[in-house]
């Protein structure tokens, strides 16, 4: 069992009078965080406010690029190209790095958002791109992914420094793919996401959505900032990493 685990958050999805969240508060409790980039949720203000409330924390900054779905969530799939992708996630990334770099930070990480974190997985020419686009913009920049499939692949290939992501409020498939959010299973309340959280941070089994019981690879623990109980899990999560002897840090 590792001896520290990350513990991440999707933050910065404001979007102009409408709030999503309560950042400042999950921002005192999280050690990295992924900020929308504004497309499929976050404007320049919530992206420059977001950013430098996380680097007044502490709290290691990543860019959290989408689809072009502001309507949807993100969360719907859009057919797109490799060319395409490439210059859509570069966009972001460098949006985001100009506040960070504004306020004296420096740029951690960039985790996929939505429906384009399930592609990336499953289609080795996005997943290219994809990491293309992290390279160009900046060198050291790691990736947070699950842990199989072709992003994956691509960023061992490269040598490129890939993060295993777990969820902790998240149903899995024995297949060790998330639940889609269309079907039964896919949210866990909050007792269960405790507790499944626990286990992928220390590497123990968890259930799947038909018992199977899986082991997922995890470096670092997402919760989701817009889940109804994501303070309260993050901050329980907290506690019960460091009661069982886990640091918890940016990788």
């Amino acid at each position: 069992m590792a001896e520290f685990c990350d513990l991440n958050a999707d933050l910065g999805e404001s979007f102009g009078a409408w709030t999503m969240g309560d950042d400042a508060a999950l921002l005192k409790v999280v050690s990295s965080c992924n900020i929308a980039c504004g497309f499929h949720a976050g404007d320049p203000l919530t992206m420059q406010h977001t950013v430098a409330t996380a680097l007044a924390s502490g709290v290691a900054v990543g860019a959290h690029p989408s689809l072009p779905d502001l309507v949807g969530f993100g969360r719907r799939e859009l057919r797109v190209d490799a060319a395409e992708l490439y210059a859509l996630t570069l966009y972001q990334i460098s949006a985001l790095d100009g506040f960070v770099r504004a306020a004296g930070g420096r740029l951690h990480h960039v985790k996929a958002h939505g429906a384009l974190y399930g592609m990336l997985a499953r289609e080795l020419a996005l997943a290219r791109a994809f990491v293309d686009a992290v390279v160009a913009a900046g060198p050291d920049l790691q990736i947070y992914g699950p842990d199989q499939g072709a992003l994956r692949r691509v960023c061992v290939d490269s040598s490129r420094r890939y993060v295993c992501e777990g969820f902790a409020d998240r149903g899995y498939q024995a297949n060790g793919q998330l639940v889609p959010r269309s079907q039964p299973g896919a949210l866990l309340e909050l007792d269960a996401a405790r507790a499944q959280g626990l286990a992928l941070a220390r590497a123990q089994a968890i259930a799947a959505v038909d018992g199977t019981q899986i082991r997922p690879a995890v470096q670092t623990l997402c919760v989701h900032g817009d889940g109804p109980h994501a303070l309260a899990l993050a901050s329980q999560l907290r506690a019960d990493l460091l009661a069982a002897g886990l640091g918890i840090r940016a990788p």
